[in-house]
């Protein structure tokens, strides 16, 4: 990768962190900021996301010697891309889930003090997704 495409990627991604909050610091003080600012924030992450999955495989590899050194090379960056969005999925969905039980936990709580046990339960349940996909990748970068 020369280094013009590497300055153009942390410039992409600089701005796509940059941006959206001024956006949502500076602009104007709307009920629909925060969904803008977020899209904004989305849209540029999974741009640059693409761009820069678009030059790695369009770049031709350095020790290209053989189809079967290419291919374990392929194979090898897909297996850290499943484990990467395996854990990073998972805790994506468990941090939803979390912040949804948790709320509903605390009003629940705030009411009868008695179903402290039951809402630590799904508290913690939702907690085990994010487990659950940290197990998957180890599970996925042992093959390697």
């Amino acid at each position: 990768m020369t280094i013009a495409i590497k300055i153009t990627l942390v410039l992409a991604l600089v701005l796509g962190i940059l941006l959206p909050c001024a956006y949502f610091f500076a602009g104007e003080r709307v009920k629909g900021r925060y969904k803008r600012a977020l899209a904004g924030n989305i849209i540029f992450f999974f741009g640059c996301l693409i761009i820069s999955a678009v030059m790695m495989y369009n770049a031709a590899p350095a020790f290209a010697e053989g189809e079967t050194a290419a291919a374990g090379a392929s194979g090898s960056g897909l297996a850290y891309i499943a484990a990467a969005l395996s854990t990073g999925l998972s805790c994506l969905g468990g941090g939803i889930a979390v912040a949804s039980a948790a709320s509903a936990a605390l009003g629940a709580l705030s009411e009868d003090s008695s179903v402290f046990g039951k809402s630590l339960i799904f508290v913690g349940l939702a907690e085990g997704v994010c487990l659950y996909g940290l197990i998957i990748s180890f599970m996925i970068l042992s093959r390697l």
